[in-house]
């Protein structure tokens, strides 16, 4: 900017006094270093028009106009949108006016009969150099506004001295607010910042302040007006005090609605979508390259969910951090990895030679999975099971080989983990399948194809029935009967387990019931009735199992609860809990599949349980291997000293029958005897007099 000095000025003076023109011209004829050219309006009218055409650089107007003032001017110049330095000329000292002059917009006053050139002279350099600063200055803020709305960056400004915020409005209006509907306290901030990320970023804006970072940044949820939550990212930059005190810390808000769409907000990786996208890019390469091979890694963190439960999401969410920056690290840098939730990665491996490379891979990424992970204090270890799918038909979608990768790690997963599995064509088949009988299975629970077959188990002591066990079949319109094996699992993965197995104890309790006001010669009966591991963490499975005999009108101890020592095992302190409240119940409680478990013997002592059930696999070969045999005459053995029942599941031939009598089992059940049977072939069988199993065991030792 030129000074002054070497200025031309040119002043306007609104003034309907021609004396006063003369003496202000006079004052003007003094000055020493400025020169000027001087035009006169004696009417506010004129003034008006003459400050309309803006063609002088400073502007002065008498206070009296006639019937108008200067101060009307000025407040009509002004509304008028015009930014110009004026000086407002008063004929006596009155604060109330000078005050209101400069509230309006007047840069400077000066009141008649003691002006002098030389304070003419300052307040006209004073007016025009304070204008022309102020223009430079809005007109900055007005470009650094326009860049900020133009990146979709909000700002903000905390004056940590007097705990004031500015919030921009485009900070205002990504969280759904008007810039008049926030107030100017730090909590108009922080209370809208959800209730998962508020540690996190209190932390991060704790280390900045405490020097320990160069700048503040962190990206997270906070609340829009609609009451959702949207992501986004704030940075900033703290101002030190010479005592080391925060003053104040400025800095952006910005909008990751659409970013978080295409990277993960924890890892950074590409999301799910970016990851597609790029699958479709390289899918297009190869029908123009036929012999582009690539490969689609789909892998899932074994036992996370484990580790997450135990330490917590924190530091759940600090292992895949972890495990993302030894996958990148491990790749290619061409190489395209990202997060598709939880605890699971894809991995595509672009223009590899062969097979075996996507293999090599695969191995490697478990090696360096598999090193133990330092997270605050804690030590833990994790490794992967891989899916690997080839392209094969430049026709593929992104989402089908997405979705091979995805079977084949599912199958890696069933082989025992911590391994990798190629895609083949028979594992669509299978999930497809499977697929379908999930549908079917739905619609078996509305239209009612259940049916309960009920096995006896046999006491060695009276050859008699001692109970029965209640075990479901399912009549598919198409495939005829199904056995449990072949869609138990499925209604575990889909959570319909829990309606099947209420339906199984209802249906148990009634068909017990019927038995005893229709039957009344039948001997005394109780069921034994699985709980799958779902039904045993849902809550307030006690209440149901108890309405449950009400609304049948049975007796507790009628019923008898099966219960895997592996349930058992998983939250052995929910476990004490539950079963302590099934036997203030009244109920019998049998442990399953006793020695299938990794920890077998610890929880007997812990739990008061009526039976242990031997599991089939130690009595296949119980005769031949001696192994077995030991072990199952400890089972027994541990049975009787801890007041317990011992049932053997499985037994097939008279050998094992006469075996398992020879050492004191109390009761067997298995196809030797009976196999599972309706409940009106249970009714004949439980009308034959005494003994009814006496041809079985009659060459069985007494």
């Amino acid at each position: 900017m030129r000074h002054l000095d070497q200025l031309q000025i040119k002043i306007l003076l609104v003034e309907d006094d021609e004396d006063d023109f003369f003496l202000f011209e006079d004052l003007l004829a003094d000055f020493q270093s400025i020169q000027f050219d001087l035009d006169w309006a004696d009417t506010y009218e004129k003034g008006l028009q003459a400050v309309q055409r803006c063609q002088h650089d400073i502007y002065v107007f008498d206070f009296r106009l006639g019937k108008r003032t200067g101060l009307d001017l000025l407040e009509e110049v002004v509304a008028l949108g015009f930014r110009l330095p004026i000086i407002l000329l008063t004929g006596q000292e009155d604060r109330e006016t000078d005050l209101a002059a400069m509230a309006a917009g007047a840069t400077d006053y000066l009141v008649k009969g003691t002006i002098t050139s030389a304070l003419l002279e300052r307040s006209i350099r004073y007016a025009i150099n304070h204008t022309r600063t102020l223009v430079a200055l809005q007109e900055r803020e007005e470009q650094y506004d326009l860049v900020a709305q133009a990146c979709n960056d909000g700002l903000w400004d905390w004056n940590v001295q007097t705990h004031e915020v500015y919030y921009s409005p485009r900070w205002a209006a990504i969280i759904g607010h008007g810039e008049q509907a926030l107030g100017r306290s730090i909590e108009e901030w922080f209370d809208r910042i959800h209730p998962e990320d508020n540690e996190r970023f209190r932390a991060d804006l704790r280390e900045h302040c405490q020097r320990e970072t160069t700048a503040f940044e962190c990206q997270y949820r906070i609340q829009h007006q609609d009451q959702t939550y949207r992501w986004v990212s704030s940075r900033g930059m703290a101002v030190f005090g010479p005592q080391g005190q925060v003053l104040r810390i400025a800095g952006s808000q910005t909008d990751l609605t659409h970013h978080i769409a295409l990277y993960d907000y924890l890892t950074g990786l590409p999301s799910r979508a970016l990851f597609l996208d790029q699958l479709q890019r390289t899918l297009k390469r190869t029908q123009r390259q036929r012999n582009y091979l690539f490969a689609i890694l789909f892998l899932d963190c074994d036992r996370f969910k484990l580790i997450n439960d135990s330490l917590g999401h924190a530091i759940g969410d600090r292992l895949l951090v972890e495990v993302a920056k030894r996958l990148t690290a491990a790749l290619r840098p061409g190489d395209v990895i990202a997060r598709l939730g939880g605890d699971e990665f894809a991995i595509l491996l672009e223009n590899i030679p062969e097979l075996s490379l996507a293999e090599q891979v695969a191995s490697r990424l478990n090696r360096e999975l598999e090193q133990a992970f330092e997270l605050e204090g804690h030590t833990v270890y994790i490794s992967a099971s891989i899916g690997i799918a080839l392209n094969s038909d430049p026709s593929q979608q992104p989402e089908d080989l997405l979705r091979d990768a995805d079977n084949a790690m599912y199958r890696a997963k069933a082989l025992g983990k911590s391994r990798y599995v190629v895609f083949e064509d028979t594992m669509r088949d299978r999930v497809q399948a499977l697929l379908k009988l999930e549908t079917d299975l739905r619609a078996a629970i509305t239209n009612k194809e259940f049916q309960l077959y009920y096995q006896p188990i046999v006491s060695l002591a009276t050859q008699d029935i001692a109970s029965l066990e209640a075990l479901i079949r399912w009549h598919h319109p198409e495939r005829g009967l199904i056995p449990p094996n072949d869609f138990i699992p499925i209604a575990e993965e889909t959570g319909l387990i829990l309606n099947i197995g209420e339906w199984v104890l209802q249906e148990a309790c009634r068909q017990l019931w019927d038995w005893q006001q229709t039957r009344p010669d039948l001997p005394p009966l109780s069921i034994s009735v699985n709980l799958s591991r779902k039904q045993f963490s849902q809550p307030g499975l006690g209440q149901q199992i108890q309405s449950t005999l009400s609304e049948a009108g049975i007796h507790a101890r009628q019923l008898k609860l099966e219960i895997t020592e592996t349930t058992i095992m998983e939250n052995e302190t929910m476990a004490s809990e539950l079963v302590n409240q099934l036997r203030a119940l009244g109920l019998q409680l049998q442990i399953d599949d006793f020695g299938t478990g990794y920890s077998s013997l610890s929880f007997l002592h812990s739990f008061p349980l009526d039976t242990l059930k031997i599991d089939r696999s130690f009595i296949e070969g119980l005769v031949s291997d001696s192994e077995k045999s030991e072990i199952v005459r400890t089972m027994i053995t541990l049975a009787h000293n801890l007041g317990m029942t011992a049932i053997a599941e499985g037994v097939e031939t008279q050998e094992q029958l006469r075996w398992l009598q020879t050492h004191h089992c109390d009761c067997v059940q298995g196809y030797f005897l009976s196999k599972p049977l309706p409940a009106n072939q249970i009714e004949t069988l439980l009308a034959t007099p005494n003994g009814m199993f006496a041809n079985q065991l009659m060459a069985t030792p007494a």
